[in-house]
């Protein structure tokens, strides 16, 4: 790799951590490995990393809690978990985190590195959709930064997920045109996420929440009977 990618490895077991840097290194990758919650706080906010990978059981802290806030402090970093259950309740809830992918212990190397490189690729590929607004939107009542993956609203800033990030973009882009869950789930997650329409659905409400001024009746994120979704207001700055 010509400029390689950084990836913060979260990992408590000393062996594992290690032997994972080890072989992330030899793939191309910058790698800084943190044992606890509270050296990887210390990273994210020092090297601001472009993929994550974060275990959910860490010695001071729950993994879930710390994804929240690492995606609050540097929200356009990616995550993937890694985990040694396969709880579907646990993935579910990094998923509406906002984690980019979820992969249950213990796992091939070679899958792990396709996660990534997907993970990678679909932020670039987002990036480039047509459409992209650059600087500051409008939409409804949130002042929207898609570079900076925020949205203020009554003056206050509210951190955006990859994922919201991705839906809202991806409606903001056919502005007046209605989107199909479908298409909606096919540029914002992958196959292996197992996302379902109503994983559509719940990112809808939470986006409501916050560009809406009135989330009880959505007239800025209409719903489309039998199709999807239509974005009815976009300004830009």
């Amino acid at each position: 790799m010509n400029n390689p990618v950084q990836l913060l490895v979260v990992e408590d077991e000393k062996n594992v951590g290690e032997t994972l840097a080890e072989r992330l290194q030899a793939a191309g990758y910058r790698v800084t490995l943190a044992a606890s919650a509270a050296r990887a706080r210390q990273a994210w906010r020092t090297q601001a990393p472009q993929l994550a990978l974060l275990d959910v059981g860490l010695p001071d802290g729950d993994g879930f809690e710390l994804a929240a806030e690492l995606r609050g402090a540097v929200p356009q970093s990616a995550i993937i978990f890694l985990t040694a259950h396969g709880n579907p309740e646990e993935r579910v809830r990094g998923l509406e985190i906002g984690a980019d992918d979820y992969l249950t212990k213990p796992f091939h190397f070679r899958e792990l590195l396709l996660r990534i490189q997907n993970c990678l690729k679909r932020a670039q590929d987002l990036a480039e959709l047509p459409g992209t607004m650059r600087g500051v939107v409008l939409i409804g009542r949130a002042r929207v930064d898609f570079e900076r993956f925020s949205a203020e609203v009554d003056g206050v800033s509210h951190a955006l997920t990859h994922k919201e990030c991705a839906v809202l973009r991806l409606l903001a882009s056919r502005v007046g045109k209605a989107v199909s869950r479908d298409e909606i789930l096919d540029k914002a997650w992958s196959a292996d996420e197992f996302p379902t329409s109503r994983t559509v659905d719940n990112f809808i409400v939470r986006l409501r929440k916050l560009v809406e001024p009135d989330a009880g009746e959505p007239r800025v994120i209409r719903s489309i009977r039998g199709v999807g979704y239509l974005l009815n207001e976009l300004t830009r700055e």
